[in-house]
């Protein structure tokens, strides 16, 4: 017996070891520091395209999206009311985005008492926070609170740099637009709070046009991980 506890002791050293040494070689090749932009006129020029190749007049005139993230997490929003029913596991929240005290949860269809409730709403506006931007970040590149700035890149090309100074459940993450020479995102360089590595580069891709008429991506891909955005609809 005590053979196999150092056997296996041993075991999950060294899978441990592995697993720093790869976050080393991720964090060495990958990390990026915070480029310094240029903020003005060029840089809401440059915003301004990028909103008018995804349609945000379509976005801005759309009631309602529904999609399914990683993890099982469920949505249908309603932009117009600011109501969102999200729903994981056995648990769903009718999602009140302008008080979400006044939002309701029921697990396994029994609606939990207000005071046991507030740790499920708060789990689901996180959830709603970084889910939905994963579909409609693009189009909050003018909200309040948002600078945006030029970043020159190597290739001469001209990325457009947003950083969030409050809101959400993560302020201060920045994100670094690729776009297309139409403006059409490719993809971000992203300085975020949960990811200790500066720069990490998501994709967006396999973009549709919903019903609404505007452009969402069903697909994003970070280093060798898809982030799948799945039943993605949105009509009036």
């Amino acid at each position: 017996m005590k053979k196999t506890f150092k056997i296996l002791g041993k075991l999950v050293l060294v899978i441990i070891t592995i697993l720093l040494l790869l976050l080393a070689f991720v964090y060495i090749k990958y990390n990026e520091p915070l480029p310094k932009g240029v903020v003005g006129a060029e840089a809401d020029a440059l915003a301004t395209k990028m909103l008018t190749a995804v349609d945000h007049e379509a976005y801005k005139n759309t009631r309602y999206l529904s999609w399914t993230f990683r993890g099982g997490h469920h949505y249908v929003w309603d932009k117009d009311q600011h109501k969102v029913d999200v729903s994981w596991s056995d648990t769903k929240v009718a999602l009140n985005l302008k008080q979400p005290k006044a939002s309701t949860v029921t697990i396994n269809d029994q609606q939990v008492e207000a005071n046991e409730a507030s740790i499920h709403i708060e789990k689901a506006l996180s959830y709603f926070n970084n889910d939905s931007f994963w579909l409609v970040a693009p189009h909050k590149v003018f909200d309040e609170g948002v600078t945006r700035s030029i970043v020159t890149q190597e290739n001469n090309e001209k990325a457009l740099l947003v950083t969030y100074t409050n809101g959400g459940t993560t302020p201060g993450d920045s994100y670094l637009w690729i776009l297309d020479e139409k403006g059409f995102p490719k993809g971000y360089q992203m300085w975020v709070s949960i990811i200790p590595i500066g720069g990490l580069y998501a994709s967006w891709e396999d973009w549709k046009t919903m019903e609404s008429g505007v452009s969402l991506p069903s697909m994003h891909t970070l280093l060798i991980m898809d982030i799948p955005m799945k039943n993605v609809k949105a009509w009036n």
